[in-house]
């Protein structure tokens, strides 16, 4: 016989299936065989249809196409026989589903099989129907299976009411129709039956508010009996598991009586008695009491209030958190969390229990009862848990420490019951894991050691301990050094000192030494190392004697590779050296942060906006050609609200411009807190620390020059950098003119010239890089101050050609800017020529707001995109 021929029996194509060694080598064999199959299809062989049916379900489970075997279902299932319809009703619930349009074809055939004589072919197709009924078939099929729950044998019983579940999910609508029916299968004695009669009385209660009611009333009594009964019955083999009688009827019977007693308090008091001696007399020593004790629990959790029977239940839990086995104990916590809602104070007897799974090794039930320690959690027990959880924190994972922090922070800050307490527990948080501590966090601390102005002192006295043995931990070392900065000189001289703490001597040379060590430490970031800066400038003005060191510290990082660092570096050995008139104001202490503003800001109540009224260019248009664009703009600008008013003691400064922050002149002496105004503090903008009732100018600048971001930071300080002289009490004066030019490095206001038809003025190089020049002319129309003119010529500083160039530039919304196209978008080499563009800047502030821009230029340099960015702000005063 030919190995491949549609006789080929089932077992000998599974035995050259599994003989193959290689995948091809099967598709082979799978090809051979499906072609010999359709020939027998299409030979109308009869004799092998239901073993070419057989084969064609193995070479589907194998994941091959069969579709061509479908309507060999139908045949066979068209036969009189026994044997064809088994194979033909099996094949046709694993070729077909719901979704296939030829079931249209086989409804006839189901129709006659559920009336036939046999109760094994009426088995098979309620078998089938069960499995791929769809909402047509339903309706044409429902009134015989309705008729089949009264038939004679139960296991005919059993398959139709399976069947009428299916139908009834298909369509709800006729729920009604099998009220009655599934009803009278609740009396059944015969389990199979029973079981599957209760789970059609769930579905029923599930899709109908009818049915609900009508269980409630008539079948409330006679559930609770059985379940009495099959609790109470003698041993039976037949249903015996592990000495309990027939759990899984149990533990649908438990579901059903969950469902009737929910909001309806008659039918709870129904089965409180059930459901107690079920709690109580079932075993837990095996997994089927264990599952029948859980659905018991959820039970009793989801039925009327019964506070007696809630207690019992939570006790049941506390019990499967002893358990050995990690799923009880998982299951537990996850039902304890439930339960958290309903009875706590019962949850909180069994506090130690949870505590103790948290330390578990499973990492499943660390999560789980971390978020349950969580909810246990009040201002009666916080200190208690807080303080078992810390010490955990000491010998956790390292896997399981960023959870873990994550929540001691956010209840500590939650609950903390007094700040001397709540400062306490951040610095053992950032002692021992303040890698996991996520910036909001160390934020927040900063806001709350500012407002508690008696704890200064203390506070920078413990984080100069924590220091000396916690020198990895980078936020921990940022609060120091931010602290240290701030209240060095209650350190050195022990300002403030508590009666728990014991006496600290600390010099100024130490106070020095811990700010060097960050500074120099390998391992330091950007940001802690720029913060370490701004500590030693505030320094070199708290302590005098070792000014000079401090200089020779930040002179040290002149030629850092860190752009950041170096003009930071390059900016402080300025004030040093040439400003000393200035300094004391410059770094004095920062004022109080405003808490209440910060937390608003943290939940989102006081989201920053985004200006986005600028014109840019995407690169695939013509150079200069523009159109409106939200997302690229607002990531060039990078801006938040502009619409708070101007200080009307100034003209208003460029960084108030871009971030809305004031930074006017106060008139408050040093320490002491303002009302605060509109607007937001550079902190709040550059730290995304929270909004500052303003105070002295040179506070908000010594925060200025503490703002740095790892990937913003020399722009944001580049900010700070060019409004510096501006902020000091003399700005208006001509020696703070000459120390803004100092500092600006010559790039201060230039003199106006008046000429008849209008002011002129000098021509301005914006931007200057090592490859490229961008020099702006300015000029006004004679009777429109608002509107100016600007012509950008552009000069390559390379020896290579820059095609397709493009520049764009991005304004705040108090300003409207027009860009015309550009004269070419090909920039000559080593200035061989140059691009010009001409700026239309509209102001809306004119008198009160100064332009600022923010510019993008791109090009192509042998073939490879270059993108240079830039912010111009040196702009003459009165455009």
């Amino acid at each position: 016989m030919n190995p491949f021929s549609s006789g080929t029996r089932l077992r000998d194509m599974i035995r050259a299936i599994r003989a193959c060694k290689t995948a091809a080598e099967e598709r082979a064999v799978v090809r051979k065989e499906c072609a010999a199959i359709r020939a027998a299809i299409n030979e109308n062989d009869q004799d092998y249809r239901h073993r070419n049916l057989a084969k064609l379900m193995f070479i589907q489970m194998l994941g091959y196409p069969t579709h061509f075997g479908q309507m060999e279902c139908l045949k066979l299932i068209a036969s009189a026989g026994f044997p064809e319809k088994r194979i033909g009703y099996l094949g046709l619930m694993l070729l077909l589903d719901e979704r296939q349009e030829v079931l249209m074809l086989v409804t006839n055939s189901l129709k006659q099989d559920l009336n036939h004589s046999n109760q094994y072919i009426v088995g098979l197709a309620l078998c089938a129907l069960g499995n791929i009924c769809s909402a047509e078939m339903a309706r044409d099929l429902a009134p015989e299976v309705e008729r089949l729950l009264q038939f004679r044998d139960p296991n005919i019983r059993k398959k139709a009411a399976l069947c009428s579940i299916r139908i009834i999910k298909k369509v709800p609508d006729l729920a009604e129709n099998f009220i009655n029916p599934a009803a009278s299968l609740l009396k059944e004695k015969h389990h199979g039956v029973l079981i599957t009669g209760v789970q059609l009385c769930t579905d029923l209660c599930k899709v109908s508010s009818e049915a609900l009611e009508y269980f409630r009333k008539k079948c409330t009594d006679g559930l609770v009996k059985t379940l009495r009964d099959i609790a109470n019955s003698p041993y039976a083999p037949e249903y015996d598991i592990a000495g309990i009688t027939d759990p899984f009827l149990h533990i649908r019977l438990l579901k059903l009586l969950r469902i009737l007693g929910q909001g309806d308090a008659d039918a709870s008091d129904c089965m409180n008695d059930i459901l107690a001696q079920v709690a109580t007399k079932t075993e837990s020593n095996k997994n089927a009491g264990n599952a029948i004790l859980y659905e018991c629990v959820e039970t009793i959790m989801s039925i009327e209030d019964n506070g007696g029977l809630r207690v019992l239940a939570i006790n049941i839990l506390g019990r499967f958190l002893s358990n050995r086995d990690n799923n009880i104990r998982y299951v537990a916590l996850n039902m304890l969390m439930k339960a958290m809602m309903v009875d706590a104070q019962a949850v909180q007897r069994h506090r130690a229990t949870i505590l103790e799974c948290v330390k578990d090794s499973d990492a499943s039930i660390q999560k789980r009862a971390l978020e349950l320690v969580y909810l246990l959690v009040n201002e009666n027990n916080v200190k208690p848990l807080t303080k078992e959880l810390i010490e955990y924190l000491e010998v956790s994972d390292q896997e399981f420490k960023g959870d873990l922090t994550a929540k001691i922070c956010s209840l500590v800050e939650k609950f903390s019951p007094e700040k001397i307490w709540y400062i306490d527990q951040m610095l053992k948080v950032l002692s021992e894991a303040g890698n996991f501590v996520k910036d909001e966090v160390w934020h927040a601390l900063i806001v709350v050691i500012s407002n508690a102005t008696d704890l200064h002192g203390y506070t920078v006295r413990a984080l100069y301990r924590a220091l000396q043995t916690s020198t990895e931990q980078e936020t921990l070392v940022r609060v120091a050094v931010w602290c240290i900065g701030e209240y060095g000189d209650m350190l050195v001289n022990n300002i403030g000192m508590l009666d728990i703490e014991d006496p600290i001597t600390v010099t100024e040379s130490d106070a020095v030494d811990a700010i060097e060590v960050a500074v120099k430490r390998h391992s330091s970031d950007l940001t802690t190392k720029a913060m370490a800066l701004i500590a030693l400038l505030k320094l070199s003005s708290r302590f005098p004697s070792c000014s000079e060191r401090i200089r020779d510290i930040i002179v040290q990082n002149k030629g850092n590779l860190v752009l950041e660092l170096q003009q930071r570096s390059i900016e402080f050995n300025c004030i040093l050296q040439k400003h000393q008139n200035i300094r004391s104001a410059l770094v004095e202490r920062m004022p109080v942060l405003d808490e209440a503003t910060f937390s608003g800001r943290r939940a989102g109540s006081l989201p920053s906006a985004v200006s986005t009224s600028s014109t840019g260019a995407p690169r695939n248009l013509p150079n200069g050609i523009a159109k409106p664009a939200a997302a690229p703009i607002a990531d060039l600008l990078d801006l938040s609200s502009d619409d708070v008013p101007a200080p009307s003691s100034s003209g208003g400064d460029f960084l108030q411009d871009l971030l809305g922050v004031d930074l006017s002149p106060a008139s408050a002496p040093s320490g002491t807190s303002q009302p605060p105004k509109a607007g937001t503090d550079v902190l709040l903008d550059l730290l995304s620390l929270g909004t500052l009732p303003p105070a002295q100018s040179s506070s908000s600048t010594s925060d200025i020059l503490s703002s740095s971001q790892d990937n913003k930071a020399p722009l944001a300080n580049l900010n700070g950098l060019t409004s510096l002289s501006l902020l000091s009490p003399n700005a208006t004066s001509p020696a703070s003119a000459a120390s803004m030019m100092d500092l600006l490095d010559g790039f201060g206001p230039s003199p106006q010239k008046h000429e008849e038809n209008g002011p002129a003025y000098p021509s301005l190089v914006v931007y200057e890089s090592s490859s490229l020049r961008m020099t702006f002319n300015f000029s006004k129309q004679p009777g429109n101050p608002q509107t100016t003119l600007i012509q950008a010529t552009f000069t390559n500083l390379s020896p290579n050609v820059y095609n397709d160039f493009l520049f764009q530039a991005a304004v705040p919304k108090f300003l409207q800017l027009h860009l015309d196209p550009a004269s070419s978008n090909t920039l000559p080499a080593s200035g061989n020529g140059s691009i010009t563009q001409n700026l239309k800047v509209t102001n809306s502030q004119h008198g009160k707001k100064s332009l600022v821009m923010r510019t993008r230029i791109a090009y192509k340099m042998n073939n490879k995109d270059v993108l240079e960015e830039g912010q111009i702000s040196n702009f003459p005063r009165d455009l």
